[in-house]
């Protein structure tokens, strides 16, 4: 049996800041719980780390700093959504408050959530009461613990696998979920609201032990008084699907069926992650190993057991070096499963052979194999949002409002509609179009609907550089590029962000952008169209005027010297970048 170690891990080493502010919290309380009551328009710096973990970040409008003058200071809000479910009456919560005290806009997120940007510190209180009393949470949509469960948003009755992903996604997200009665105590007067029941199974799972899983005569037995190291991503998937890019989580678990359809257990993945500073090597982005196949019923006791391994043996000294992928990086895979074999209390059987994995984004009028349909709606950037003749925001409102349709968030930030009667595809279709919105996915441009951008300027605090707001003139740029070199047709996985800490997952890009200086970025190539593949750093610093000039050699390199069929990302990563610079250095326009 293996003894819990996390508070002798603080207590050996010299613990970050975080680690005593988690200490001192009282099972996530305060200083939340005092600041909330005082007549201020921001928390201070030890409250902001707790307030995390109850879904929210304090911002501040940074378009709006003016020197001598306190900041405009807001709040995030985020969802706990496990495999992006948002039933009708949460929705439209959503749509109220983000008129009520949002900005008046909704944005879904890449790990299948949604965010509202914009919400004063007097209306945090009263937004999350809403958003709890409508079937919803935020408690552990952010902070060191188990962060939003992904899974395929694909709504198909008739595959089992597909079934079983959202169920265990539940399951799991239910499992590692906080225990302490902080979240209502402090959003709701202590009143917990009715949510669907916890599944009994997973209940008694979270309370098992024998092998030093768990804390005892503590009100978080998983996590115990300090949580988790860093941030603990987690996904669940079928064989074949990589909608959820599985690469970057921490722990991926895949469905594995028999002929019938019926569960027999699952593949597992862990150590992935995308999260680095600039100018520190020792901080990287890595993609996750296959560990083991688990049966189903011991998959609890398995996340329990990698769970227990990160907990008491992640660096909780510097919070750089915490996440699960740098304790794997520095133990290597054997000894990391040797260690968890140590909690599960036996032998971790072999993984078994999975097909290969692509990218689906599921958008457009599908069959959902029980008669229905659901629909895959694009959203730029997941910005959900009424602005001139394009009205995403009151179509989304009328069509869930009308017909309680539920939604499912797709991790490449769209919306999918689902369980809609054939008699009632006209009619919505018909709301959609009187709203500007496309949903023939074929009229989307390529590069626009593969593309992905983090919120970074002017809310984020921790952007360099402009992302949500210039990718639409960056890709219009590089398609205008590609027409001149006469690659019209060509699509690519382009993604951006503001900062290296990768909320848009620009590390698995055919083409990266990273923030690094005002207008400026790193630019990644080298992964691939289905996202099983990390980008390197090609260049530390381009600036965004010079785009063209930067881009331009290596897309008429490309398409002199591609093989038939052959993707750019796979291009580059096959003729590798010392022989694109050469190119590049005698290139003339």
């Amino acid at each position: 049996m293996v003894k819990p170690v996390s508070d002798a891990i603080a207590k050996d080493k010299k613990p970050s800041k975080v680690e005593g502010l988690k200490e001192r919290s009282n099972f996530l309380r305060e200083p939340v719980a005092t600041e909330l009551l005082q007549d201020t328009t921001h928390f201070s710096e030890e409250a902001i780390q707790i307030l995390k973990f109850h879904g929210s970040y304090q911002q501040d409008n940074r378009d709006n700093r003016v020197r001598g003058q306190e900041k405009d200071y807001q709040m995030m809000l985020r969802t706990r959504s496990p495999g992006g479910f948002i039933p009708p009456q949460l929705y439209l919560t959503l749509d109220k408050l983000a008129d009520e005290y949002g900005n008046h806009t909704i944005r879904a997120t890449t790990r299948q959530g949604f965010q509202m940007h914009g919400i004063l510190k007097k209306n945090l209180k009263p937004a999350i009461a809403a958003i709890v009393n409508s079937m919803g949470s935020t408690l552990g949509a952010c902070g060191d613990l188990n962060r939003n469960v992904m899974a395929p948003p694909a709504p198909f009755k008739n595959k089992p696998e597909y079934q079983l992903a959202w169920e265990y996604a539940d399951k799991i997200a239910d499992l590692l979920t906080p225990q302490t009665g902080a979240y209502y105590e402090i959003w709701l007067d202590g009143e917990k609201a009715i949510s669907a029941e916890e599944s009994p199974e997973v209940k008694a799972a979270r309370e098992k032990n024998g092998t030093g899983t768990i804390f005892h005569d503590t009100p978080e037995p998983i996590y115990g008084t300090h949580y988790m190291p860093r941030k603990f991503k987690i996904s669940v998937t079928v064989p074949g699907d990589n909608s959820i890019d599985l690469y970057s989580q921490d722990l991926t678990l895949v469905v594995i069926t028999n002929k019938k359809g019926e569960l027999k257990g699952f593949n597992v993945f862990a150590g992935g992650g995308l999260g680095r500073t600039h100018n520190k090597e020792e901080t990287f982005a890595r993609a996750a190993d296959p560990i083991c196949y688990v049966e189903k019923a011991d998959v609890y006791d398995l996340v329990k057991s990698i769970v227990a391994t990160q907990r008491d043996f992640g660096d909780r000294t510097e919070r750089r070096h915490a996440r699960l992928k740098y304790l794997i990086n520095d133990w290597g895979v054997d000894k990391f499963r040797s260690k968890v074999e140590e909690y599960f209390g036996k032998s971790l059987e072999p993984f078994k052979k999975l097909p290969k994995f692509k990218y689906y984004d599921f958008l457009g009028w599908n069959e959902q194999g029980d008669g229905k349909l659901f629909l895959g709606i694009s959203v730029e950037n997941g910005r959900v949002k009424d602005e001139g003749d394009f009205l995403l925001k009151t179509a989304l409102r009328e069509i869930v409002e009308t017909y309680n349709l539920p939604i499912r968030l797709t991790p490449s930030q769209n919306v999918i509609l689902y369980d809609i009667a054939p008699g009632d595809k006209k009619a919505i279709q018909k709301i959609l179009d009187r709203c500007g919105i496309i949903s023939d996915p074929d009229e989307i441009a390529p590069l626009v609907r593969l593309a992905m951008a983090c919120p970074a300027l002017p809310t984020c605090g921790l952007a360099v550089t402009e992302s949500e707001r210039v990718i639409p003139s960056i890709l219009e740029r590089i398609q205008k590029l590609l027409n001149q070199v006469g690659l019209k047709k060509q699509k690519f996985v382009i993604r951006m962000t503001g900062c290296p800490n990768g909320c848009a997952r620009p590390y698995m890009a055919e083409l990266g952008f990273v923030g690094s200086f005002p207008e400026s970025y790193q630019v990644w190539l080298g992964g691939c169209p289905a996202q099983t593949r990390l980008a390197q750093t090609y260049t530390d610093r381009m600036h965004v005027d010079d785009l063209e000039s930067f881009l331009e050699p290596i897309f008429v390199f490309f398409k002199k010297s591609r093989k038939k069929g052959e993707s750019f990302g796979d291009f580059c990563h096959r003729v590798g970048f010392e022989e694109i610079r050469e190119f590049t250095a005698s290139y003339k326009s």
